[in-house]
């Protein structure tokens, strides 16, 4: 797969990156370059190995499950720059 500067412009494009028009060969020959370390990951015969979250075995810390003081309503509410009804206020985002 190769990316071309008119790639390259849209993908700058959706994300909202500013790239002159001189710049985006640059860019797409970045794009291939990510691309081509990419095909070569697809290389490598990982056959029997089984999927890890990190490179050295951790176990999470577990603590009890156990049912802690509650109703704390109006003290988790003062820290609230801004509380109604109870709840937290916070601005509208999806109009």
């Amino acid at each position: 797969m190769s990316i071309d500067t008119a790639t390259a412009a849209k993908v700058a494009k959706l994300a909202r990156i500013k790239v002159e028009e001189d710049q985006l060969p640059a860019l797409a020959e970045e794009f291939n370059t990510i691309l081509g370390f990419i095909e070569q990951l697809n290389e490598v015969d990982v056959e029997g190995v089984e999927p890890m979250t990190s490179v050295t075995p951790q176990r999470l810390k577990r603590r009890e499950d156990v049912v802690t003081e509650g109703s704390q309503q109006a003290r988790i509410l003062a820290n609230a720059p801004d509380a109604r009804e109870g709840f937290f206020a916070v601005p509208k985002v999806v109009e």
